[in-house]
């Protein structure tokens, strides 16, 4: 049985999928009526599952007027798609195992790894197979990845 997580991620990815410029705005109140749950359950959802890694922006005006805006970025060229990632990782303080998981899981999507490097890949990133303080984890897990951007630049 899904979580309620699931269902509002998938039910926004139909609406996105949907929508003619890859973009929608949804006011957090009425996604929250809709599915019967606290509004925090929404911030949850798009906080965790429409992130810059997984190929998505999103805005938000708050107030009465107050609406969250999400973008999927759509990039044609795997260049495009690296050199975001690129930037991504030359801006984020701390790479965990979600985001490390994200980051694999959009280069697979994007169709520039298969399924088994990603699976590879992901172990060996992990926190059991660092196991270093969590600050040179996140550390050699940014060089990684940004040499793992540079071959695939080239593939």
């Amino acid at each position: 049985m899904r979580n309620i997580s699931d269902v509002i991620e998938q039910y926004l990815k139909q609406v996105l999928k949907e929508s003619q410029a890859n973009t929608i705005e949804i006011k957090r109140q009425d996604i929250a009526k809709r599915f019967e749950c606290v509004p925090s359950q929404i911030n949850y959802v798009i906080n965790t599952r429409f992130t810059v890694e997984k190929g998505y922006l999103v805005e938000s005006k708050r107030g009465g007027g107050g609406y969250i805006r999400i973008r999927r970025v759509i990039l044609h060229e795997k260049q495009d798609v690296l050199a975001s990632l690129i930037d991504f990782l030359h801006n984020q303080p701390s790479l965990n195992e979600q985001v490390v998981e994200n980051i694999l899981i959009r280069l697979f999507e994007e169709g520039l790894m298969s399924e088994h490097e990603v699976r590879l890949l992901f172990h060996i990133l992990s926190d059991e197979s660092l196991g270093l303080y969590t600050e040179d984890r996140y550390l050699i897990r940014r060089h990684q990845l940004l040499a793992l951007m540079k071959l695939l630049s080239y593939r």
